[in-house]
């Protein structure tokens, strides 16, 4: 593949960069979600590590898929068609349905279990519970999920921008961006048990999102994103009022 490095010459392709790293970037913080919830499994000493070996494994998969653009648009051909009780016409399914559907189902059962887990009351690994995962199970689940969510990613990049370099870059600076904040993001939600359950709804609604495009039901991503956003707003004020809240004293006026 040639890579024609003359585009940067021109003040657009700086724009364009700029544009894609910060969509890659908002793009990313489910990502970064599942993988702080899911390496919380492990013990203390080996969750950064697995936090920075499934974001490099994101920024393998995301460039491997960018340098076979021509397989990802391959596709979007039918290799089959089925007969559904709702749609008028036959469905054609493709590689990338079936791609979005099992990582939708993936993601929506993982949640869940997770959320029964912390309804159960059962603790994390490193703090001697019922919790703990292998490391090579964590980091295979960690593969699974990266697959799905790169294809969201290049697909939304193939959209904005028709330069594979620049594609490239701004994958390496969002994953650079959000390996320097992994961790930040990964103590904040762990440290917050209704921000963690909040999380794992929002990759639950985020794993339907992909079953219905699995089925050609698009969903506008920018009301999901922002039902997160005002969703996270009131759960930090929500915070902040717990930690201003004093308990009530009731005092009887006879020992006053």
């Amino acid at each position: 593949m040639h890579f024609d490095f003359s585009v940067f010459s021109n003040p657009q392709t700086w724009v364009s960069l700029l544009t894609l790293t910060f969509m890659e970037i908002v793009l990313g913080i489910d990502n970064i979600i599942f993988i702080s919830i899911i390496v919380n499994r492990l013990p203390r000493e080996l969750q950064k590590r697995g936090r920075s070996i499934g974001l490099v494994l994101a920024l393998l998969c995301r460039i491997g898929l960018l340098l076979s653009i021509s397989w990802i648009v391959g596709l979007k051909a039918a290799l089959f068609t089925v007969n559904l009780p709702w749609m008028t016409e036959p469905f054609g399914v493709t590689g990338r349905d079936l791609i979005l559907l099992a990582g939708g189902l993936f993601l929506i059962g993982k949640s869940t279990t997770e959320i029964h887990t912390k309804l159960q009351g059962e603790e994390e690994h490193e703090e001697g519970g019922k919790g703990g995962a292998s490391f090579g199970g964590i980091i295979f689940q960690i593969i699974l999920i990266d697959i799905v969510f790169s294809f969201d990613s290049i697909l939304t990049a193939v959209g904005l921008v028709d330069n594979v370099l620049i594609m490239i870059l701004a994958v390496v600076l969002s994953m650079g961006v959000m390996l320097a904040f992994s961790g930040v993001v990964a103590d904040f939600v762990n440290k917050n048990p209704t921000i963690k359950m909040l999380a794992l709804s929002f990759l639950i609604m985020i794993g339907v999102m992909l079953v219905m495009e699995a089925f050609h039901k698009e969903i506008e991503k920018g009301y999901i994103y922002f039902a997160m956003f005002f969703s996270l707003i009131v759960e930090v004020l929500n915070m902040r009022l717990r930690k201003k809240a004093t308990p009530v004293h009731l005092r009887d006026s006879q020992y006053d």
